[in-house]
């Protein structure tokens, strides 16, 4: 019988940079939050933003300069789908859901299922609105 490693936890660093008064650590995420950041900050960064890894990040906030409309929310979901699945090893995605409220709004929620912890699949809600 092989061996299955389970894992335990995963922590973050909080991007506000703010410290602990206690120990005077930086203040971490952890499990759920910090998978969840992970995978919004994925959605969020542009392909070339990061330095040295160009590759790394979506075509999302191109995109929301096209009609919102039936014909471009499957392009948006394939590119979500594609950046998360391809630097997110944590998680399992079981859904993506998009809505469009209005012509500069699209709603999306993710539904995914972390990897090595026994919970619930966990649920990631952000508005996407073109904002240059």
């Amino acid at each position: 019988m092989p061996f299955e490693k389970k894992l335990t936890g995963f922590k973050d660093i909080s991007m506000s940079f703010q410290s602990n008064p206690i120990s005077n650590d930086l203040v971490a995420l952890k499990d759920g939050s910090a998978i969840a950041r992970a995978v919004r900050n994925l959605v969020l960064t542009s392909k070339g933003e990061r330095f040295f890894n160009p590759n790394l990040g979506s075509n999302v906030s191109k995109l929301l300069f096209e009609n919102l409309d039936e014909a471009t929310l499957p392009i948006f979901a394939d590119e979500i789908r594609f950046v998360i699945e391809a630097y997110e090893p944590r998680v399992e995605i079981i859904s993506i859901d998009l809505d469009t409220p209005d012509d500069n709004t699209l709603n999306v929620d993710i539904t995914y299922k972390i990897v090595g912890i026994d919970i619930l699949p966990q649920q990631l809600s952000f508005v996407l609105q073109p904002t240059r």
